[in-house]
């Protein structure tokens, strides 16, 4: 019985497997967009849009299970604004090689200053960071601080956030669903749910791109990485300070009133600044902020960032 019981969950599990993989190969041809950079052994993906002006770069860095792709249509809308942006896959994720353990925001924060250095892109840049990018970006920041001549935070975690009362609840249950989506992934169980990926609303070639790494394992278990190095990187970008003379655009999402005690916190950059700006996107939600129907917040925190910069103050 017992031995009937498992032969037939494993029928089961390969029909759900083979289902997916056929999915994903009826989906048709596909080449992820960009260039892949070498930062010395080791290669990430970076896709770079828009004509080369005198406005900065805008450097992007996506969040938790993130990649290049989620900027896909950010990025389209500042092309189309005559501004150019770069957006790349973190080691491990997507489509870049892998890259040492920890995968915490220091181990981030370095690959980062290699890319740059190999992009030919020249700095200052704007960053911007989605979710947990946030801390990312804020310890790079205080690294390298020649680099940076503003900021754009999109639903950004800050070293802040850990002190609220609900914090290692939130934390405690991103990890599990990051054990678990590693998991799955690396058995093949999510390949089925190949369309569902792109929960963003992004272009085409994003669209795909973002789709094709959902349903990869290996991008899932270097996310859940990620994730679990959550703590160690807060505390890295807790150690490090804003300068208040970069101005600083917060853009959340959601019901204002709902996420008032996170978003008290997301704002601490932007009144640290001396150029702050703050909008909140009630009909956006976390993911769909970047997407092609309400990115228009997005936009408005890079011109008001760019405004910033070009006041004959600065």
């Amino acid at each position: 019985m017992i031995k009937t019981v498992v032969l037939g969950l494993a029928a089961l599990l390969a029909l759900w497997v083979g289902a997916g993989l056929a999915l994903v190969a009826l989906s048709g041809p596909f080449e992820p967009s960009g260039r892949y950079v070498d930062i010395g052994g080791r290669k990430l993906r970076l896709v770079c849009t828009g004509p080369k002006s005198a406005q900065p770069v805008i450097w992007m860095e996506a969040g938790a299970w993130g990649l290049a792709a989620d900027f896909a249509a950010v990025q389209q809308r500042l092309s189309g604004k005559g501004l150019r942006s770069c957006a790349y896959d973190r080691a491990g994720m997507g489509f870049s090689d892998p890259g040492p353990q920890p995968r915490d925001s220091a181990a981030i924060a370095g690959d980062l200053h290699k890319l740059i250095a190999a992009s030919g892109e020249p700095g200052p840049f704007v960053f911007m960071a989605h979710s947990m990018a946030g801390q990312h970006i804020r310890l790079y920041a205080g690294q390298h601080p020649e680099q940076v001549a503003g900021l754009v935070l999109l639903e950004a975690t800050t070293p802040e956030m850990a002190g609220r009362p609900e914090a290692q609840k939130f934390l405690n249950r991103v990890q599990a669903i990051a054990r678990a989506t590693a998991l799955a992934g690396s058995l093949g169980l999510t390949k089925i749910a190949y369309y569902k990926g792109d929960r963003i609303g992004l272009p085409p070639q994003g669209g795909a791109e973002k789709r094709h790494a959902f349903v990869s394992g290996r991008h899932a278990r270097t996310a859940a990485d990620e994730v679990l190095a959550w703590p160690q990187g807060a505390a890295q970008a807790a150690a490090t300070k804003l300068d208040p003379a970069w101005p600083v655009a917060v853009v959340t999402a959601g019901n204002a009133e709902l996420m008032a005690g996170w978003n008290e916190v997301r704002r601490a950059p932007e009144r640290n600044s001396r150029a702050g700006y703050y909008e909140n996107e009630a009909q956006a939600g976390h993911a769909t902020l970047l997407g092609l129907t309400h990115s228009d917040a997005v936009l408005r925190g890079v011109d008001h960032v760019l405004a910033a910069l070009a006041k004959p103050s600065r």
